[in-house]
Parts: C-alpha cells; structure tokens; sequence
C-alpha cells in the first residue's frame, strides 16, 4: 500500500533531454479521443456517531479527489452507539450528500463489521481517505496504514489534513457536550445537534 499524506502530483511526461539553453519542460499526457478517465473510487470509514464538522469537512475534501465516494458506518458487537447505524446512515445521507453531490461526485453509504481492507475490495474501492487532526492521528494512522498495506498492498491510503476550525473536533467530545447540554453549533451540522438534542432531553415527569 502507498500512503500519500495530502495530494499527489505528478508530471505525466517530461522532456528527458531539452534543447541546449532549454530547461525541462513538464507537458500533461494527452489521452486518447475515447478514452475514458480513470476511475477514482475513494472509501472513507469511520464510526460517525455521530457525524460531526470534522467528518464533513474531511468528506468534502475527499469528494474533490473521488470520482465516487463510499461512506461506511463501522458496526462493532462489542460497542454501544450512541446513535443506532441506521440513524447514521440517515444522518450522512441528509448533511453530506448533498456536499458530495456540489463536488460532482458520486455517494454510496454502507455498513461493515469486517476489515476496511476487505470492505474495499468489495466495493472497488483503490483508495481508504483517513482524516487526520494532529500528530496522534497520524502516529495512529501510520501504523495503520502500514498494517493495511501488508495485507492490500493495491489499496493507497490518502491522508486528508483537517481544516484548522475543526482539528479539535471529535465525536466523543461532542457526545460529552450534548450530555451537559452545551451548545453545539461548532461542532456539528444543525441537523445533527437536533438529533443530539432530542436524545439527551430527559421526559418531563407528569
């Protein structure tokens, strides 16, 4: 697996060998009347629970990279969301598609509980889109890249620099906030804070 830390660039041809005096000129590679482009399926899998400013701005980024986009929601036996996957999938659906839509991008959304390597393969996907915030994800995703390239070398892993207003951003804080009542504007979509909202409003007594 190659991993690329934000975008990779590269001169399709070069001259090898200019004129005298000339310096090296870059020229795009000219693709055949036909052709098609190539095909850029992107998968970017988390556990969205829920979604927050984070998520969308690392979506939005990844949808001007993808030609199609697939969002997995992660279900793990082991963990209890706050927000069932159904009610995750719902909210992507209303606060991304229509971002990755704008970006002339195709969205799919599904669910695994396996490897996200083999979540890939299934859906074609070439390329895993990892957010990340500051050193820690990037200790964290390095070694998880790595381990995902021994088994899917043909899989690249992207790393997508989070935008400075939502680098400290995460679920588990916005979930702690919602429990206290706090106001979360910042850090989600409206929609969402309505989702939170509802779910920590204790019953009225009767």
């Amino acid at each position: 697996m190659t991993t690329f830390y934000c975008l990779q660039i590269v001169a399709d041809s070069v001259d090898s060998e200019p004129p005298e005096g000339r310096a090296a000129v870059a020229r795009p590679a000219l693709r055949p009347r036909g052709a098609r482009a190539r095909s850029r399926p992107c998968l970017d899998a988390g556990s969205f629970d829920p979604v927050t400013n984070g998520h969308v701005d690392v979506i939005r980024q990844a949808a001007r990279l993808a030609d199609r986009l697939v969002i997995a929601v992660g279900i793990h036996p082991g963990k209890a969301p706050l927000f069932p996957f159904e009610e995750r999938l719902a909210m992507l659906a209303d606060v991304c598609a229509p971002i990755v839509k704008a970006a002339g991008c195709e969205m799919t959304t599904v669910t695994f509980e396996d490897l996200v390597v083999a979540l890939a393969r299934r859906e074609g996907a070439s390329i895993l889109i990892r957010g990340l915030r500051d050193g820690t994800d990037f200790d964290y995703e390095m070694q998880m890249a790595g381990m995902n390239g021994a088994m899917a070398p043909e899989i690249q892993t992207v790393f997508l620099p989070a935008s400075p207003s939502v680098r400290p951003i995460t679920a588990t804080l916005v979930r702690q906030i919602a429990g206290m009542g706090g106001d979360l504007s910042a850090f989600v979509p409206a929609s969402v804070a309505a989702r939170l909202t509802a779910k920590f409003t204790k019953p009225v007594a009767r």
